[in-house]
């Protein structure tokens, strides 16, 4: 008898235990419901500002870290902390920093895989970023690229970057790019808006004074 209760209790446990795995999704992971994920809203932001890419010089922002040794730039990698400012003018005021990685990706035209956080360290968006992972064709006047995510206040951020030379040496490869931000992020339980949040260029600054 006592042999007998012993196993329906150790049979009880052991059943009771399976259900209870059955239904964790274990400590890292956890399905929201849908009406948690449906009280997320969004809003429409603009950004507009400029992009510093700079290698001459005593303190470049970029840093060549690989490549092959022929006069050929395909599989040349770089790694930026570009400044990002609001006008086209290197010492406007600074906004943010651009930091990551570009690649030239193909063999036969130029275009660059980017790979780069758009780190906000002003105004409002101090402390969030937007992340960018596309392809860059450097030639057109103007580039379009996906953002594919984000930090802080534009977590989950989807949308598009275009990108457009505002300046460039060829003699050294520095340049200024001025970028517009279209983007939707996700809110905190607030009614969508729309954001104009375009950085106002200094007195007398034009896009083309940079040409």
């Amino acid at each position: 008898m006592a042999s007998f209760l012993s196993y329906t209790l150790i049979s009880f446990y052991f059943i009771l235990f399976l259900a209870l795995a059955g239904n964790s999704n274990g400590s890292y992971s956890e399905e929201l419901s849908e009406g948690i994920v449906m009280k997320q809203t969004e809003k429409t932001t603009h950004l507009h500002f400029y992009f510093h890419d700079i290698l001459s010089g005593n303190d470049p922002s970029v840093i060549r870290i690989a490549g092959t040794p022929d006069y050929s730039s395909f599989g040349d990698t770089y790694v930026i902390d570009d400044a990002l400012t609001e006008g086209p003018d290197p010492t406007s005021k600074l906004i943010g920093r651009a930091q990551g990685m570009y690649a030239v990706a193909t063999q036969h035209e130029m275009a660059l895989l980017m790979v780069i956080n758009y780190a906000f360290i002003e105004g409002e968006y101090n402390g969030s970023s937007i992340s960018i992972l596309g392809r860059n064709l450097v030639m057109n006047d103007e580039r379009d690229m996906p953002i594919v995510g984000g930090s802080g206040l534009f977590r989950f951020a989807r949308g598009y970057a275009l990108a457009h030379t505002a300046w460039f040496d060829v003699k050294t490869g520095d340049a200024t790019v001025e970028y517009n931000v279209e983007g939707a992020l996700g809110g905190n339980g607030a009614a969508a808006e729309m954001v104009d949040l375009t950085f106002a260029l200094p007195p007398g600054a034009t896009t083309e004074s940079c040409n």
